[in-house]
């Protein structure tokens, strides 16, 4: 059986061509396809997970199955009672699977567990989101199908963008009229395109082509060199193409199925400190864990009165919200280490706004400082990115 990894064989953008014009013209006529659009999943879900990775299919299989019924049963549950406990354990359940994949390599010698699969963390992240909204009283009704459709939206299964159900379930419902059609088609085209010049292009000259050279050089001269400062810029530009071209080629797929699925990157390297690059890097999952971790968190400590000071919450917020985005990445030292980084990036990046806010008149502001500001953000962000590549542990610790 053939075995396609998203986006990234030639083949496969024949076949998605091929796939998704019925879609096109079906919407182009006010149609919705939904047996066919249903039918286009599941035959590119077995194309990504059939094959050499027919496990990781039957992984999935299984996640849907338990994920759907849990869903059900806590959205069954929270229309007559509204428990915490009970909310509690809808989550931990939700998330289990993931956690059992991500520590399965730290404690059996680097084996993968045998319920993982691509794009895991990011159905888990949606089944979350789907749950406490559940609990807030945001999801009022349950479809089935509609789940079942958001949670095996191919375009998005892999890597994101995060898609939220209620956002989601609005565009599959509706059937955008033909001139707004034709924009979302032109905006798809543009996002193809300028996909291919990230991915194929950009990334592949970051990442093939000058890492490795930078690398070597970098293990050559040992330690602290600026070959070592070298490959943290180099990476970060690698990290972006790639993954922003995939993020757009996700995207312009959800655009022609008619579902304006959110973007995932906006010009982050022009950011003017950190909290404004987290604001356009992976936007969906950076907003995905102030949602969900960081606002529910602040939340909770004020209603509890936790602390006295807020800028203490605030503080305490950031430093949980980025170890558990590190421990997300991996059991590693260095991904721990990127989210403490982080965590103290935004909690002194708080400081210096709330001293410019009593300084306003002493600071000044022109084109000078703004330009400052996004050359300071930009090396402190890929000198978070050198921690995060690893290449740290290999060029100190690995012999």
């Amino acid at each position: 059986m053939l075995n396609m990894q998203p986006y990234q064989d030639p083949t496969y953008f024949i076949l998605l061509a091929i796939g998704l014009l019925p879609i096109m013209i079906g919407l182009l006529y006010g149609k919705r396809f939904r047996t066919y659009e249903t039918l286009i999943s599941i035959a590119f879900l077995i194309l990504t997970f059939g094959g050499i990775k027919w496990h990781q299919g039957i992984a999935l299989i299984g996640y849907i199955i338990f994920e759907m019924l849990l869903i059900a049963w806590y959205f069954n549950y929270r229309q007559k009672h509204n428990k915490t406990w009970v909310f509690c354990l809808a989550v931990i359940l939700s998330i289990l699977p993931l956690v059992v994949v991500k520590i399965t390599p730290a404690i059996d010698f680097g084996r993968e567990s045998i319920i993982g699969f691509l794009g895991i963390s990011y159905l888990t992240f949606k089944v979350v989101g789907m749950i406490m909204e559940i609990r807030d009283g945001m999801i009022k009704e349950f479809h089935p199908w509609t789940v079942f459709q958001f949670i095996i939206f191919f375009p998005t299964i892999s890597s994101g963008p995060i898609d939220r159900y209620r956002r989601f379930e609005r565009d599959y419902n509706t059937i955008p009229d033909r001139k707004k059609y034709v924009g979302m088609i032109s905006k798809a085209v543009h996002y193809i395109f300028l996909g291919f010049m990230y991915k194929f292009l950009l990334a592949y000259f970051f990442g093939q082509i000058l890492l490795p050279k930078v690398g070597s050089l970098a293990l050559a001269h040992g330690g602290w060199s600026v070959w070592t400062f070298a490959y943290g810029y180099v990476y970060a530009m690698d990290l972006f193409f790639d993954f922003a071209g995939y993020s757009l080629f996700a995207v312009a797929t959800s655009y022609i199925m008619g579902i304006e699925t959110p973007m995932n990157f906006n010009k982050p390297f022009i950011s003017h400190n950190i909290k404004d690059f987290w604001n356009r890097w992976h936007m969906t999952l950076s907003f995905w864990f102030r949602d969900y971790i960081y606002m529910r968190l602040v939340f909770f400590m004020m209603k509890k009165k936790f602390m006295k000071s807020r800028i203490a919450m605030a503080n305490l917020g950031y430093i949980t919200l980025f170890l558990i985005m590190g421990f997300w990445h991996g059991l590693t030292w260095y991904y721990i280490a990127y989210g403490i980084f982080q965590a103290c990036a935004m909690i002194i990046c708080d400081a210096w706004q709330r001293f410019k806010k009593k300084h306003r008149k002493a600071i000044p502001h022109n084109k000078f400082t703004e330009c400052f500001a996004i050359f300071l953000t930009f090396n402190v962000v890929c000198f978070s990115l050198l921690i995060f590549s690893g290449f740290l542990n290999k060029l100190f610790f690995v012999h």
